[in-house]
């Protein structure tokens, strides 16, 4: 995603940039031939509703991989083993102090077990969760970056990649 120039609060003065990760993923489990992955559903700063793939912050002393797997349980309710990586999106977002840049990390993992449930997201982003196939994923995802990480995992899934 390309950067959009940011407003600041002062004319002519450009508010500090700072670079955040975070990670997360696509949780597959294949039931009757058939591969379904865990997403979630939040409201945006508007009240809509986003179908998106789990991710989160990265804690102190944790790998990327760690992290996606634990955004993965606490948004989803489904624990996962991680598989591979898929791809990373970047974009640019403005706070009041500052410009951010943010990456987000996202992984395949195989579910290993759990149900599906919201109860254990800390931060209560998640307002829904619900399997939905992942070769029909892309009509619900509300991001074009996230359809494009459905699609690389459909694609490893499939052996296209």
């Amino acid at each position: 995603m390309s950067a959009l120039p940011v407003p600041s609060p002062v004319p002519g003065r450009r508010l500090p940039a700072v670079e955040e990760r975070s990670a997360g993923g696509i949780v597959v489990d294949v039931r009757e031939g058939t591969a379904l992955i865990a997403v979630i559903a939040r409201r945006n700063r508007a009240g809509r509703i986003e179908w998106c793939l789990p991710k989160g912050h990265v804690e102190p002393g944790e790998t990327l991989v760690e992290t996606a797997a634990r955004e993965v349980a606490e948004e989803t309710g489904i624990v996962g083993r991680v598989l591979i990586e898929l791809g990373t999106i970047d974009y640019w977002f403005a706070t009041s102090n500052k410009r951010v840049h943010k990456f987000v990390h996202h992984y395949l993992l195989e579910a290993t077990g759990g149900e599906l449930s919201i109860e254990n997201d800390p931060d209560h982003e998640a307002i829904d969760v619900a399997w939905m196939r992942l070769d029909e994923v892309h009509r619900r995802l509300t991001f074009p970056n996230e359809r494009r990480i459905a699609q690389a995992a459909w694609n490893r899934l499939a052996g296209t990649a």
